[in-house]
């Protein structure tokens, strides 16, 4: 009767290989047992690990009772891994889909309404990642001399980059090179990679420090955010013109310029991003904003989070003589009511 790979093998093969690989040495049945998720007896183990040997997947050294894996084994545990991590990956990329088209409808929805109920002009950025960590790293073979770099932080940022190779590299190199970085890195914020860990990781790798700097390389442009590329929602430009100490014709196209061109407006929600202290809710005075065409508004911003390193930034402006309670109160109830929108699960 033929022997069946099943699921318990798949297992087994797995805390073999996965402890090979950490230590180097054959692995005996008693170190497997010690997996509480296999929840097996050392001698269904060792049968298991028969059953692998004489399947091929594994192999005896002559000198030791452990077994390492063969070949086949390593395949095996490649193709399984690299169609998790690929499954995975998709999950995130049509989750990230649809949340991004939520939360664009929400975002605009948000400024309608915010306006409606101040009078004042408004604005909402949409949300960056921020103390961002890294969640994985899968190198995968694209052709002979070419690597796929998937880079994923934990706010679920995905990041793909094409690594061109001067020599063909095999399965194993390939391997070795996820598990280098995955070890170094998983988990570690994205601002603590530094010259000093790049240096380490390139000198580990060798002959291919080549390529492990242009996968470092993708992973600072998962957080690289141009303040240009900053998406900004506004709404209730035109009611400036309710305040006749704002309607003046040069000053209130000024105003309705810098709403409509975004650039100002992304500098002073970055200024509010790295000033929030805490409290979320930040009032800036006539000249106290950055924006010299508002030096004869107040602004009012609130940072919201969405959970994961995710924040963005509201903002109200209007008069200096603003009902400056009711613009914070409003404020105050749009980042709960944000916060409960998106961290529900989708």
């Amino acid at each position: 009767m033929d022997k069946v790979l099943d699921e318990r093998k798949k297992r087994i093969l797995k805390a073999i290989i996965k402890t090979y690989l950490e230590t180097g040495e054959p692995v005996g049945s008693r170190t497997i047992s010690k997996y509480t998720d296999l929840n097996v007896s050392s001698a269904t183990i060792r049968n298991e690990m028969s059953d692998l040997t004489d399947m091929g997947y594994i192999i005896q050294p002559h000198t030791s009772a452990g077994r390492i894996p063969s070949d086949k084994g390593y395949r095996l545990y490649v193709d399984e891994l690299m169609s998790e991590k690929e499954a995975e990956i998709q999950e995130i990329k049509e989750l990230m889909i649809e949340k991004t088209d939520k939360m664009e409808k929400v975002l605009k929805q948000v400024v309608r309404v915010l306006a409606s109920n101040t009078n004042y002009a408004t604005m909402i950025s949409v949300p960056k990642y921020r103390g961002s960590r890294l969640k994985f790293i899968q190198l995968s073979r694209i052709s002979g001399l070419q690597l796929v770099a998937v880079v994923v932080t934990d706010g679920n940022v995905v990041r793909n980059q094409i690594i061109n190779l001067d020599e063909e590299m095999d399965d194993e190199t390939i391997l070795k090179l996820n598990l280098l970085l995955n070890t170094n890195l998983n988990g570690l914020p994205i601002e603590d990679i530094n010259l000093g860990m790049i240096a380490r990781l390139k000198e580990q790798a060798g002959i291919h420090s080549k390529v492990v700097a242009t996968v470092l390389d993708a992973v600072a442009q998962t957080i690289h955010v141009e303040e240009e590329d900053m998406q900004i929602y506004t709404s209730g430009a035109t009611n400036i013109f309710k305040y006749p100490e704002l309607a003046d014709k040069s000053r209130a196209s000024e105003l309705i310029s810098a709403f409509e061109e975004k650039e100002q407006l992304a500098a002073l929600i970055q200024k509010s991003l790295d000033s929030d202290t805490g409290t979320g809710i930040q009032v800036y005075i006539g000249g106290e904003n950055s924006i010299q065409t508002m030096k004869d508004c107040s602004v009012v911003t609130a940072t919201y989070e969405l959970g994961e390193g995710m924040h963005g930034t509201i903002g109200i402006i209007g008069p200096k003589r603003m009902d400056y309670e009711n613009v914070v109160d409003n404020l105050k109830i749009l980042k709960t009511q944000l916060d409960e929108i998106f961290r529900k699960k989708t």
